[in-house]
Order: C-alpha cells, then structure tokens, then sequence
C-alpha cells in the first residue's frame, strides 16, 4: 500500500514549536530514497522545507535553516521536522513527500513520486 501519514500539526503561538511525523509504508520508503518536507500556504505554490539522503545529510530552504530540525529513523519508517522559533508565515499544510532517487537533494515538488495528505500548521502572532 502507497501510504505517507503526517500527524503533529496544530495551532501554536509564534516562537513556538511543533515536531511533525510522517509514517511510511514499505512501498514508499527505504533508506536510499530521497526524503522532504514540502508546505503549501493557501493561494501559494507548494515549496520546499527541507530533504534528507541516505547518509543521511539535511538541507534546509533558507526559510527553515537554523530554526527546523529534519531527521529519519529507518527502523520504523518514519520521518520528523522539528520546527523552533515558528513565525506566522509558516502557517501552511505540511507534507512529506519520498523519492527512489538516491541522489539530488532538490526541493522541487515535481522531482517527488510519493506524498502525505497533509498537515495543518497554524502559527498565530
């Protein structure tokens, strides 16, 4: 079964923090695909957060560097972003998205096979 699940999102007060999870079937995850965090805002386009490889070695959009944490546990499949300092403008639908490719630590959207449905980060000033 093809199955990305996030859990974690909710409201939170800016300088805040929220620690997302996404849960992954087997279909959809190993240890040598490529793995992010994508966001969509209402109205915007989605865009990348932050993608993992299998060393595994983090890059962040200058949107998150130094405040959002990405890391994965292979042993249960499963992916997190810890999110610190939150401001208003983070307020969006988070989704994990995975990828066969071994390589390329890209945040395009288009370059990811596999998604989450989503969920909903709420960052009030």
């Amino acid at each position: 079964q093809v199955q990305l699940v996030e859990s974690g999102g909710g409201s939170v007060q800016a300088v805040g923090s929220l620690t997302l999870s996404c849960a992954a079937s087997a279909v959809v995850y190993s240890p040598h695909y490529l793995m992010a965090w994508f966001r969509q805002a209402p109205g915007k386009v989605r865009e990348g957060v932050a993608v993992i490889d299998r060393r595994p070695h983090a890059v962040y959009a200058d949107s998150g560097k130094d405040r959002f944490s990405f890391w994965k546990d292979d042993a249960v499949q499963s992916l997190y972003l810890q999110m610190s300092s939150l401001k208003p403008e983070a307020t969006a639908t988070y989704f994990c998205a995975t990828d066969p490719r071994e390589y390329g630590l890209d945040l395009s959207p288009s370059r990811y096979r596999y998604w989450g449905q989503g969920t909903r980060v709420t960052v009030s000033p």
